[in-house]
């Protein structure tokens, strides 16, 4: 029976966001909205967590400003910030005794809190005073979750370090280590507040006995800087994976590791973050502002994670009706009561993650309807074989020496900037390789699987797949890119079915031909297409896609980034009609 409903409501759903252009673009808006406040949530932890730690030396030195941590603070990001190009290799054999030092010494830290000011602090966690707690205090119960909640900040990052753990270590460490940790230290710096409750605005450091002040302090430094790294990666690997989906304009993307994906680094999106998180600081100095803003972001995280884990639960993985339900109605509940509760906060720096999600998801959804409005141009307008046939078969189109690799998104069928190359330069290269790049979500692609050739029906046209993972060096300058698609397609001339029934001279003479044109010279052609925004577009269409073109005008070429020499490389240029 639960079969059924989940297949019915699957098979509901799946019509939905198949028929209705509102619902794909709701889906849209939600996915990019979590995407950007993750993005957002890479700005203000490094803000709040260094500035939080930083704060420490006020309370030993009060002569110290204010002016002077957020100075400090924002040194030691940029310090952290310039490191990123390293790659968190270098600097990760550090991590483990950070994180150990820490899980370890803040709940003994918390042990003797509970001892010396309030034993009995753990009848806190039955759910007879919780729920005491909140019968007495109403409504002022509920605008107090909204300084919990950054009680619960982290774990929404926890998914980042996929990119360089397994699921079930991160399971094991947060189960026996990191919550048995944070549950004593943060017992413990409440049985403090309950014997000082005048402290409340620095519980931690001031529950925090003089004894071990200085090394506690510098592990909490340390700890925040290592907090902070988990987000930057974070950040880098979303942007990344935008980028990779179309869903963000180019950027520089580089793979730190050969053998994890989840290690990269990104020059732009680094020092645009490193200037973001300095400014946070400078700016919004006071910890509550700062702190009101993380907490609107990561709970708005957790909450729309729940909304988009939910319809994956019910449309792929096809999970039984009763567990999407008890899975959606405990933490939908639990986390839109925490949303609630810290929208209270937006006039007090809640805005700020608004601010940045929007200008981003802007940007993003920009950048998305400019390549889309693209490719359906390109699917609508492309050349067929058929077409190229006839347009080759103009007398006035001459076929000029040399090899051309000729660039085009589309696998099946050709870009339309092929019929307006031809019918402008009325000529196309003896040897034509209609070159297609596609990324694997794989390390390194093997040798023999790089390069897949598929031969036309016209003479020296072929099709070529280049395949590449994201640990590659994908490099297409150079003899050894030649020799490896020359040897392609010799292979596949020799090993083609239609190729094995014909006269060995026909294929010597192919072969031939191949040498030929390479001796001739090799040139890379790729179009450069802009949208030609006429009169009768709407102001959404003209607003969207000439934002679209700002963007593109700005981002890195596809062309550069394979390492095409600028002596080799063609743009052809084309307006696409909107």
């Amino acid at each position: 029976m639960n079969s059924t409903r989940v297949t019915e409501t699957h098979t509901w759903l799946a019509k939905l966001f198949e028929t209705s252009i509102v619902a794909r673009r709701l889906l849209l808006f939600i996915a990019m909205l979590g995407t950007c406040m993750l993005i957002g949530d890479g700005i203000l932890t490094p803000a709040i967590s260094v500035l939080s730690a930083m704060d420490g030396v006020r309370a030993p030195f009060p002569s110290v400003t204010k002016s002077l941590v957020e100075a400090l603070s924002a040194v030691v990001l940029i310090f952290l910030f310039l490191l990123q190009k390293f790659g968190t290799s270098r600097v990760s054999f550090l991590f483990s005794p950070i994180m150990g030092a820490w899980t370890l010494c803040t709940p003994l830290v918390g042990i003797y809190s509970i001892i010396h000011n309030y034993p009995t602090i753990f009848k806190a966690l039955s759910p007879h005073y919780i729920f005491h707690f909140f019968w007495r205090n109403g409504k002022s119960g509920w605008l107090l979750l909204g300084g919990t909640v950054l009680c619960i900040t982290g774990s929404e990052a926890m998914f980042a370090d996929l990119g360089h753990f397994n699921p079930r270590s991160i399971q094991i460490a947060f189960i026996f280590t990191i919550y048995p940790s944070l549950v004593l230290t943060y017992a413990g710096q409440t049985a403090y507040l309950i014997k000082n409750p005048n402290d409340h605005n620095d519980g931690f450091y001031k529950f925090i006995p003089t004894q071990v002040y200085w090394p506690i302090f510098i592990i909490s430094t340390l700890a925040a800087i290592v907090a902070s790294q988990s987000l930057i990666s974070a950040t880098f690997s979303v942007i990344k994976q935008s980028v990779v989906l179309d869903y963000f304009p180019r950027v520089k993307i580089v793979h730190t590791s050969h053998n994890k994906e989840g290690e990269v680094y990104s020059p732009e999106v680094n020092y645009i973050l490193m200037v973001l998180c300095v400014a946070v600081i400078l700016i919004f100095g006071d910890g509550k502002d700062i702190g009101n803003a993380f907490g609107v972001v990561v709970s708005l995280v957790m909450l729309i994670t729940t909304i988009l884990l939910t319809l994956v639960m019910i449309m792929i993985w096809r999970t039984p009706a009763i567990l999407v339900s008890l899975y959606f109605c405990v933490f939908f509940v639990m986390e839109g009561v925490y949303v609630s509760a810290v929208f209270t906060k937006f006039a007090e720096g809640g805005w700020i993650p608004f601010a940045i999600s929007f200008i981003l998801a802007f940007i993003m959804f920009g950048w998305f309807y400019g390549r889309q409005r693209k490719i359906d141009y390109e699917l609508t307008h492309k050349i067929t074989f058929k077409r190229l046939e006839e347009l080759l078969a103009d007398c006035i189109v001459q076929r000029v020496p040399g090899l051309c690799f000729f660039y085009t998104n589309i696998q099946d069928g050709l870009t339309p900037i092929l019929g307006h190359y031809i019918k402008n330069m009325k000529s196309l290269h003896k040897v034509t390789v209609f070159t297609t790049l596609r990324y694997l979500l794989v390390p390194k692609v093997a040798p023999h699987e790089r390069i897949v050739i598929r031969k036309s029906n016209l003479k020296g046209v072929y099709c070529c797949v280049i395949q590449y993972g994201y640990a590659d060096a994908l490099n297409i300058e150079g003899d050894d890119f030649l020799d490896q698609v020359i040897n392609s397609l010799k292979m596949h001339i020799q090993n083609c079915p239609d190729n094995i029934s014909s006269d060995s001279q026909a294929i010597e003479e192919e072969v031939a031909n191949l040498e030929e044109a390479r001796l001739a010279g090799v040139v890379h052609v790729r179009g450069k297409t802009r949208f030609y925004i006429g009169l009768n577009c709407g102001w959404f269409d003209k607003i969207m896609l000439a934002f679209y073109e700002v963007m593109h005008s700005n981002c890195r070429s596809g062309l550069p980034t394979v390492g095409v020499s600028l002596q080799q490389r063609i743009e052809v240029g084309m307006l696409y009609e909107a």
